[in-house]
């Protein structure tokens, strides 16, 4: 004959497990406005991809026709960049 042995369930208080799920609560929230804050993260990271190409495309463009210049951003002025003779040996 086997003897049941009675198991007795003990239990922590309820505002013990109401600061537990809290706390719970709280990082799922937090860990779901990280993985919103990463893909806003990637979403400006293309868009500066983006911005930055075109920025290279116009400076390629404004090379063939000005040649290489510095171009103040202020006013759009610009200034023929030197070329530095080569010493001779």
């Amino acid at each position: 004959m086997t003897k049941k042995v009675e198991k007795k369930v003990t239990k922590i208080t309820a505002e013990e497990l109401e600061a537990v799920k809290n706390q719970q609560n709280n990082i799922q929230k937090v860990l779901l406005d990280l993985g919103a804050l990463e893909a806003r993260k990637l979403e400006v990271y293309k868009a500066y991809e983006e911005f930055h190409s075109a920025l290279e495309t116009t400076k390629k463009e404004l090379e063939e026709k000005y040649g290489q210049v510095n171009i103040d951003l202020t006013d759009g002025a610009y200034t023929k960049i030197e070329k530095k003779e080569e010493a001779t040996k």
